[in-house]
């Protein structure tokens, strides 16, 4: 029997990581300061991100439909086909995530709730069931072939597995040593592994993802769809995933890979907050106001073609004559220089 022990996150964390989690709570920080003041644009960014979610989600496993039809369903269209079904039972789920995660933990009961929720108009016999036999994880070739990547663990095993993953996470969860944020995708990993499901495993696990994310403080999958980021990245989603779960059943595999790819989707979702927000709020500013805005409201540093990508409609030499302006009136800093220079708003002392 696979043995769950998180101890391993209180020591010997690759830098890497380290160093990303600690970007990534401070992008955290500084977005939160950010949304009390611009709340309008705040709730355009969770509209958009609420159809990007449902949609990104299931597309990564060949569930889909129009966007005009996601839309619907999401202002409360009857879904017609099987996967409108099973895109209208992620958006419910998606929703008692993002309305109710203050008052729910994680358990079985909630796991369970969410997989029942997700799949009780698609497949109302199996929603919210383990599975009854046993499964396997396989990939589809280009040439039609197909391989096993990886067998999880068997249908009259799951109980128990799924019971020690709970309380091995309870028990993590309750040490100060360990960080929630990677705490995540080791929890995702084990949850992958087992595979409790006999479908909607991957969704399921995309939906625990953006829960246990809100319930260690992070909030961005209410702005951002990180559903949409994993599928826009999913061969580098399957390669780490997979990686990381070699040598699992005997106790033996490395988390590394997926944790790693977990906090670089994490940081490019703060990304495009960070663009979604001058996109939206800088739509009626003239130039060199939209210009001086990118720097100012940026919560990571930018180039000079980075605020050119932005605003594509400014010229170079306006972009340059507002970087001088900002950096002689001592309002941005300038990290690095030449081509690699990026600019970010001076702390305050």
């Amino acid at each position: 029997m696979r043995r769950f022990d998180y101890r391993f996150l209180e020591i010997n964390i690759p830098a890497n990581i380290v160093s990303l989690s600690t970007i990534i709570a401070d992008l955290r920080a500084k977005g939160a300061f950010r949304k009390l003041q611009y709340e309008d644009t705040y709730d355009e960014l969770r509209k958009k991100a609420i159809v990007e979610s449902i949609k990104g989600s299931n597309a990564i496993e060949g569930i889909v439909t129009t966007d005009d039809r996601i839309r619907d369903i999401v202002n409360g269209a009857v879904p017609i086909t099987h996967d409108e079904k099973e895109i209208s039972g992620y958006k419910e789920a998606l929703d008692l995530i993002h309305t109710n995660h203050e008052h729910m933990d994680l358990n079985e009961d909630t796991i369970k709730t969410l997989h029942r929720m997700m799949e009780e108009e698609a497949a109302p016999l199996e929603a919210g069931q383990y599975k009854s036999h046993d499964n396997m994880i396989m990939e589809y070739l280009p040439d039609g072939t197909r391989r096993v990547r990886f067998v999880p663990v068997s249908s009259k095993d799951t109980p128990k597995a799924m019971e020690q993953l709970l309380l091995a996470f309870y028990d993590a969860r309750q040490n100060s040593g360990i960080s929630d944020l990677l705490l995540i995708p080791c929890f995702i990993v084990d949850f992958l592994c087992i595979h409790p499901y006999l479908d909607g495993n991957g969704r399921l696990s995309r939906l625990l993802t953006v829960f246990l994310l809100y319930r260690a403080g992070y909030d961005i999958g209410r702005y951002i769809s990180i559903e949409g980021q994993i599928n826009k990245y999913k061969e580098s989603y399957y390669d780490a995933l997979e990686r990381s779960s070699v040598g699992w059943h005997e106790n033996e595999n490395d988390y590394t890979p997926f944790m790693v790819h977990f906090m670089q989707i994490l940081y490019r979702c703060y990304k495009d907050l960070d663009e979604s927000f001058m996109d939206i709020s800088l739509k009626k500013a003239r130039k060199s106001e939209r210009v001086e805005a990118i720097l100012l409201n940026a919560i990571v540093p930018v180039s000079k073609s980075d605020i050119l990508d932005k605003v594509p409609d400014v010229s170079v030499k306006t972009v340059e004559l507002v970087l001088r302006n900002m950096l002689k009136e001592d309002k941005i800093v300038k990290i690095g220089s030449y081509r690699d220079a990026r600019y970010m708003k001076k702390a305050k002392t």
